[in-house]
């Protein structure tokens, strides 16, 4: 008999692991206690935007029509543990309020409320970022008969599906010296990805919660790397983008994550290393993660240097009175999630310094105003722009790469950009008259 999965909060990991899961070919029940998000899903739609996951869930929602009907939603435990072979638990875990540590609460209470639930022989299988420990401290929650295994998530916001269908490897943390029943029924879920070449990596407990955090970490220093260099060049006159490309030629270092810019943001880089170094000094290592500290001070500061950078393009004074556009409010392009996003960072550290601003994003106005509600907003890059004494480019959008500088110029007060992205073409906007200024970049 197919197994039968379900998946437990979704959120944007929940939402796209289950959608993903029915296109896999099983049955699916997603489960989630907010009421609201599970009419939008039952709908077909999505509380977030990620590209080509409501075109995934039209094509499985039971009682949309044309469907497989093999996706369902749910509030109901009870539903749960009757349907389940497999649950997956898709939770939230937060940075703790005033503290680098990771709050476990959702998770705990997802799988307090499993354990009442799970029938004997059903696999409970954690996806959550959590700290090393947890998987071993949650496996004892479960009732007799109920196993665990720990299976971390890697997606990428703006490839989550296809970071899912075809990801690049799948990590399995099981208990014991071997996989047993727990690595036999992953193995079946996982068949498809496998069989098109997915590496399938089984460790214990400890290891497959630490590659989660390990690899973010690792991301976070390479940016926060070249960031570094960009300061140099800025202080000694170098060009931080002809840096990068020399070192990426190294095979041993790659191009990849060496764009120099305003450092990064997001709901899982910046909470996943701080809480990766709370739990390192919980365990009484926490110099060995100390260099993380740097990494983070480091990618803040960019945001700080921005600011000062507008300045300055504004002749080093006040912002008072001062019109800024800020085309970006995203983290990253292809999303539209706010959460610590250095564009919206920018845009208010320089509108509580007195500077008019006015911000644009392609999908992630609704997020900013609830974040920012007294920044202005406007419905294009082109009216943003309109009056504008300096642009800040702050978040990678392709809509923003393709903008018309000659028609923006037209409109601006002043023709003065500040790529703090340095992806635009910086040639193309001079051409149009355009003052051209990108971080680590002093004289290109």
């Amino acid at each position: 008999m197919a197994l039968k999965i379900t998946v437990i909060g979704t959120g944007y990991l929940g939402a796209t692991h289950a959608a993903a899961m029915a296109e896999m070919g099983f049955e699916v029940l997603g489960l989630d206690v907010v009421p609201e998000k599970i009419e939008l899903l039952a709908s077909g739609r999505v509380p977030m935007y990620e590209p080509g996951l409501e075109e995934l869930l039209a094509r499985h929602v039971a009682g949309i029509e044309g469907s497989t009907g093999r996706l369902r939603f749910t509030t109901s435990w009870e539903e749960v543990g009757a349907f389940g072979d497999v649950h997956f638990v898709c939770v939230n875990t937060p940075q703790k309020h005033g503290e680098y540590g990771c709050d476990m609460s959702y998770v705990d209470a997802a799988f307090a409320s499993l354990a009442g639930v799970a029938r004997p022989g059903s696999l409970a299988v954690g996806k959550s970022t959590v700290p090393v420990g947890s998987a071993e401290r949650l496996a004892a929650v479960l009732p007799e008969g109920v196993e665990l295994a720990w299976n971390p998530e890697f997606l990428r916001e703006g490839f989550a599906v296809q970071d899912t269908l075809r990801p690049d490897r799948i990590v399995v943390g099981v208990p014991g010296d071997d996989g047993g029943r727990a690595e036999k029924l992953l193995r079946e879920v996982y068949a498809v990805p496998v069989a098109e070449g997915s590496p399938f990596v089984v460790t214990d407990f400890p290891t497959a919660e630490l590659v989660k955090t390990a690899a973010n970490s690792f991301l976070a220093t390479k940016i926060s790397f070249i960031n570094a260099m960009a300061e140099i060049c800025e202080a000694a006159g170098g060009d931080v983008a002809k840096l990068a490309e020399a070192i990426g030629h190294d095979e041993r270092i790659g191009n990849k994550f060496l764009r120099a810019g305003v450092g990064f943001g997001g709901g899982c880089l910046p909470k996943d290393i701080r809480a990766f170094m709370a739990r390192a000094g919980e365990l009484g290592v926490d110099q060995a993660l100390t260099f993380l500290r740097e990494i983070d001070s480091i990618n803040m500061r960019r945001r700080g240097q921005m600011v000062e950078m507008a300045r300055q393009a504004l002749g080093g004074d006040s912002f008072l009175g001062r019109r800024v556009a800020v085309l970006g409010a995203t983290f990253k392009p292809d999303s539209d999630d706010v959460r610590d996003s250095p564009a919206l960072n920018v845009a208010g550290q320089i509108h509580l310094q007195g500077g008019q601003v006015t911000v644009y994003d392609p999908k992630g106005m609704e997020n900013a105003r609830k974040v920012f509600p007294t920044l202005g907003y406007a419905d294009s890059a082109l009216e943003a722009v309109r009056g504008a004494d300096v642009v800040l480019h702050l978040t990678e959008w392709r809509e923003f790469r393709e903008l018309d500088p000659a028609e923006l110029a037209a409109v601006a007060s002043s023709p003065v950009v500040l790529d703090g992205r340095n992806a635009l073409d910086g040639e193309r906007w001079r051409a149009a008259g355009w003052t051209y200024r990108a971080m680590g970049r002093p004289r290109a």
